[in-house]
């Protein structure tokens, strides 16, 4: 659209002709006394007249440097374009990594909890086996009390 609007100004430019107009008025005194009255409207173009190849060519120098400018603005859309591309593929990057690492913690933490949990289930069996053996040794303490 901005290069059809372009086009258009340009040769609307160039194919203004200048085109001279002179309007001369004669008074022309006949032998008998009467006046005749005679207008006459000269038209001179100009010999600079527009040359079509000459407008061609301009429209081509137009349509050549919009070209370029749409070009270099194709370009910057796609540079930014790749950068911002870029940007997503590091983050997702990052994000796979620090999900990783989540699970890799987690698996961790989890690991450290079983053992805990196994260390204090075999605490407890120590604790309950000693306990009961002291019940065991108070039992026959008291049974040898009570048979003397």
């Amino acid at each position: 659209m901005k290069k059809q609007i372009l086009a258009a100004v340009v040769i609307s430019i160039f194919t203004v002709a200048c085109t001279k107009s002179t309007t001369k008025t004669e008074q022309v005194e006949g032998a008998d006394g009467s006046v005749t009255t005679t207008t006459t409207t000269v038209s001179e173009t100009s010999p600079h007249i527009v040359d079509s190849a000459k407008v061609n060519e301009a429209k081509k120098n137009v349509d050549e440097k919009l070209d370029q400018a749409g070009n270099k603005i194709d370009n910057a859309a796609q540079k930014a374009k790749d950068k911002i591309d870029a940007t997503a593929d590091k983050t997702k990057q990052d994000l796979n990594k620090a999900g990783q690492d989540i699970k890799t913690e987690a698996n961790k933490v989890g690991k450290d909890i079983k053992s805990g949990a196994q260390e204090a289930g075999k605490d407890a069996k120590d604790a309950a086996r000693k306990g009961a053996a002291k019940v065991e040794d108070a039992a026959k303490k008291l049974k040898e009390d009570l048979s003397k």
